[in-house]
């Protein structure tokens, strides 16, 4: 069974403009299937996997463009470096957009070579694992806190009881788990992290210890919603502050998590500077912190973090999902008032909250924070460009509906965005 993925025009439109789609993303998450499936019938296929067609392509470069020539699909590029240089000479004699769709699971090396070689003549796309709303066809655009596309969306949206949330953040977003429902969830995810450590930090990264890796990928996986602080890290994974912020690094490449900054403005005084640190897939996370199910998921102390993490994964891939990079900040400050996430586009700042609660009380209370960037009496000539809206805020949370909370803020249903 095929998901429909919301990133299809995307790739389409990426692929009528360069000669050349780099699609990433972490192992698994779809890309074979989704280019296999957008691709036209005369358009090749390879994958790089293979040893042979490895080889060949390693050794040989100009006869594997002959033999696999364009319109084509060359996956698992990057472990064929070779292949970028005479990618380029090809598309510069022929200059025809579309011409080779590129997948590949790792970026550590990767982008080096593609920004040397392919500058100009390739367009990157990110694909992670299935949105909450690809699992449930809705297919919505990037999320917004304004009213009236939320109240479009309520129409729309399938209604979820807490029981589902937690099941969707326990299950994680895997394509396989959803296309084929009888894969054992236990089973796969402890397939996926050994092939995760043998293939691509074994064959990549040359992480010398995998046993140490996979210990601190579990600890990461512990402190997903936090604040990256990396001599913790080291400290708990008995290993040195650079070694962490290196590893911690070949997850970010690996597409396993991503870092939200802190917003900063010249009108904002003791914000801190640490970035959070969040996994993109639930389903894994849930499985390196060895949580059996749903049920006590949901009970248990991590619930909240969790939560959270699931509601910032949703809202990052839904800006990935229509090419865009994710306008994704949070708020901290010394006397440790918090705004878990915050919007930042088109001259505003739109504040939310992240709640796991039916009935959150005084969520919006920290809004007030970013009050001072909206007062232009606090820039002067050089900075008046930082001067802010605040635009509509949202509390995220298990509410059943959709309601406001006053007049520029809203309670939101985590199955809305």
């Amino acid at each position: 069974m095929y998901i429909k993925r919301k990133i299809e025009n995307t790739i389409l439109n990426i692929s009528s403009t360069f000669p050349v789609l780099m699609l990433t993303g972490p192992r698994q998450s779809g890309k074979t299937t989704l280019l296999n499936r957008l691709s036209e019938a005369d358009r090749k296929y390879v994958t790089l996997d293979d040893p042979a067609d490895r080889l060949f392509a390693r050794n040989e470069p100009t006869a594997f463009l002959e033999r696999y020539s364009p319109p084509v699909i060359i996956d698992e590029i990057q472990y064929a470096p070779e292949l970028f240089s005479y990618i380029k000479m090809y598309v510069d004699q022929h200059k025809n957009n579309g011409d080779f769709w590129l997948t590949g699971s790792q970026m550590f090396h990767m982008m080096k070579n593609v920004s040397e070689s392919l500058a100009g003549r390739v367009g990157i796309i990110n694909l992670f694992g299935l949105s909450n709303n690809e699992i449930t066809g809705t297919l919505f655009d990037q999320y917004t806190t304004e009213k009236d596309e939320l109240l479009k969306r309520i129409h729309i949206a399938k209604p979820m009881t807490l029981p589902d949330v937690f099941e969707r953040i326990f299950k994680g977003g895997m394509p396989r788990l959803y296309e084929q429902p009888n894969v054992n969830q236990e089973d796969y995810y402890s397939s996926y992290t050994q092939t995760y450590l043998s293939r691509d930090i074994r064959e990549l990264t040359q992480v010398a210890d995998e046993l140490a890796f996979y210990k601190f990928l579990c600890i990461a996986a512990a402190r997903t919603g936090s604040m990256v602080n990396y001599d913790t890290l080291a400290k708990e994974a008995e290993i040195s502050a650079p070694t962490a912020k290196q590893w911690l690094s070949v997850l970010i490449s690996s597409g396993i998590v991503v870092l939200i900054v802190p917003y900063h403005n010249n009108a904002l005084k003791r914000v801190v500077k640490s970035p959070r640190m969040y996994f993109l897939d639930t389903g894994l996370a849930a499985h390196l912190t060895k949580w059996s199910s749903s049920e006590v998921l949901e009970s248990g102390a991590m619930a909240g973090k969790f939560f959270e993490t699931y509601v910032v994964s949703e809202i990052y891939k839904s800006f990935v999902n229509v090419g865009k990079i994710p306008p994704l900040y949070y708020y901290r400050d010394s006397n440790t008032k918090e705004i878990d996430l915050i919007i930042w586009q088109d001259g505003s700042l739109y504040p939310i909250e992240i709640k796991k609660s039916s009935n959150p009380v005084g969520a919006t209370k920290n809004f007030s924070v970013l009050n001072p960037v909206t007062d232009e009496t606090n820039f002067d000539e050089l900075s008046k460009h930082l001067k802010m809206n605040i635009g509509t805020g949202n509390v995220i949370c298990l509410t059943n509906n959709l309601r406001p909370i006053d007049s520029k803020n809203w309670t939101v249903p985590v199955w809305l965005i």
